[in-house]
């Protein structure tokens, strides 16, 4: 593909790929009655020192039945909610004899977070795919199978990129140390108005930017508005790279117009509707599965993707177990070739080890389960 960008390159190549529906009923119809037992249930807190100030926690949720465990993460990006189910331990009511569907009806039924709790939708949603992802884990293993072998699709070895904020103030410090370390390391940064020409300039020769991600699609505090000059430096600067979560606005439309295929979604997309709702149809979006909730959502989200001929590439939210390489698995199953932001827990760390694994990561999927080995 000679004048073709490492972009479109990997759009080919994922299309060429992209899987299609593995039934008629879609793919959630190959794990929506498997038996599922659960006996009880623990939480598991977990933590990483990410910064001078920042901790992040996360909780795992390990249901047991027939003999066997299975696991998810809540990766909820609030401190405040992950303590209080910490202490408040494991009080709902999930024993008894499922399937995958009715188990996943049962939850969506149980108060998960109280509804007058700040950001109520978002945690539930968090919750929900935790206590889902860990009932499918537990489910497969009791059948004695994994999630490749169940969905009839191989684990291929898959391409991650790493995942920084710049620190106030901005310097390419943190982008020099990674790439001293790991050379073909790429990345998706967060592009903020504080980048100046000469920064910018120095991140873009390193051409190891694989989508930038503006962050405008966001609520208040965590997301930054609308900027018609840092747009248009981003663009410039990063000609290959895919252009994340813009504010569409008759400001910023001028600079995006010209570059309307290189746009992506992240924030926005918690279903299909959410997808038929952007304004044009796009090319790619990030998977998020925490944001999707539910398999059924998630899983029909992938069949749709396939039938539209949109590439996905897949994204974390802070994971520090389990739940991390549950969305590695995903990924190597159904879009292992593009930038996916599921690297592994270690390069989240300020310091990062150079025994770290390197992309592409090799799939080695457990036996059993929803798990690596």
């Amino acid at each position: 593909m000679v004048g073709v960008s490492r972009r479109e390159r990997l759009f080919a190549i994922e299309l060429q790929g992209v899987p299609r529906p593995s039934t008629a009923e879609g793919t959630y119809a190959l794990i929506a009655e498997l038996p599922l037992q659960i006996e009880a249930y623990r939480l598991q807190a977990l933590s990483a020192q990410l910064s001078a100030d920042r901790v992040r926690r996360t909780t795992v949720i390990r249901l047991s039945g027939g003999g066997e465990e299975g696991a998810g993460e809540d990766a909820t990006p609030i401190e405040e909610e992950q303590l209080a189910v910490q202490e408040a331990g494991p009080t709902l009511e999930l024993a008894g004899d499922w399937t995958i569907d009715s188990f996943s009806s049962h939850v969506a039924a149980l108060e998960l977070v109280p509804t007058s709790a700040p950001y109520a939708g978002l945690v539930r949603g968090f919750r929900q795919w935790a206590l889902e992802s860990a009932a499918l884990d537990l489910a497969l293993r009791q059948a004695g199978r994994s999630l490749a072998d169940v969905l009839g699709r191989p684990s291929r070895p898959l391409t991650f990129v790493n995942s920084i904020h710049l620190p106030d103030p901005p310097s390419f410090e943190p982008l020099r140390a990674r790439l001293e370390l790991f050379p073909a390391l790429r990345f998706k940064l967060d592009p903020t108005p504080e980048w100046d020409e000469p920064l910018i300039a120095q991140i873009a020769a390193t051409g190891a930017v694989d989508t930038a991600d503006l962050k405008s699609q966001y609520p208040p505090p965590y997301g930054q508005p609308a900027d018609p000059r840092l747009y248009e430096q981003v663009v410039r600067a990063f000609p290959d790279a895919w252009i994340e979560d813009p504010a569409i606005t008759p400001e910023t439309w001028p600079v995006l117009e010209s570059h309307h295929g290189r746009i992506t979604w992240d924030a926005p997309l918690h279903s299909i509707a959410d997808i038929e709702a952007l304004a044009t149809r796009p090319r790619a979006i990030n998977i998020k599965p925490v944001r999707f909730g539910r398999l059924e959502t998630l899983l029909g989200v992938y069949d749709y993707c396939a039938a539209h001929d949109i590439a996905m590439y897949g994204g974390g939210f802070g994971e520090l177990g389990v739940g991390r390489r549950q969305i590695q698995y995903l990924a190597s199953l159904f879009h292992p070739d593009t930038p996916n932001d599921v690297a592994p827990s270690g390069y989240n760390l300020p310091q990062l080890e150079p025994s770290l694994p390197t992309s592409p990561l090799m799939a080695t999927p457990a036996a059993t389960g929803f798990d690596w080995a």
